[in-house]
């Protein structure tokens, strides 16, 4: 189980390795995603709070990135945070999720990327629930979800 002591290791010290890496141009991906989908997956933006499709999904599946398809978070350790994005706990696997330390807006904070393909997804924070204290706060617009 992933730490926040993990996750500040990773973002210091170099993520894990991916399985596999797919990169394409900002003209493919913009071709591939909506036009929501480019400017916060790829750009790094954001979603309005509350705003999110997947905000308030509770079906059982899987969570994947929207641009690549790899598998990011499970269901089962998505949470009710009251931040407004969807959120959880750890990512599927360890080297699914590459971080990043991110100083924009007069903030320290740690980013979160798709570790295949370099997607923004959001932003991981040091108090979410036991037992790993993580709290992956997520956009919609940066994933999918595939039910079981």
């Amino acid at each position: 189980m992933l730490t926040w002591k993990n996750v500040i290791d990773f973002a210091v010290n170099g993520n894990p390795e991916p399985e596999r890496r797919v990169e394409k141009s900002n003209d493919e991906w913009r071709e591939l995603l909506t036009p929501a989908q480019f400017r916060i997956a790829r750009l790094k933006g954001t979603e309005a709070a509350h705003s999110g499709a997947l905000c308030s999904a509770h079906e059982a599946g899987k969570y994947g990135c929207v641009c690549c398809g790899t598998l990011l978070f499970d269901s089962t350790i998505k949470f009710e945070s009251s931040s407004g994005w969807p959120s959880f706990t750890q990512p599927i696997q360890e080297n699914a999720i590459k971080y990043e330390k991110d100083t924009a807006f007069g903030m320290v904070r740690v980013e979160v990327m798709c570790n295949t393909c370099d997607a923004h997804l959001g932003h991981v924070f040091p108090d979410g629930p036991e037992p790993s204290g993580l709290r992956y706060c997520v956009n919609s617009e940066s994933i999918t979800l595939e039910k079981a």
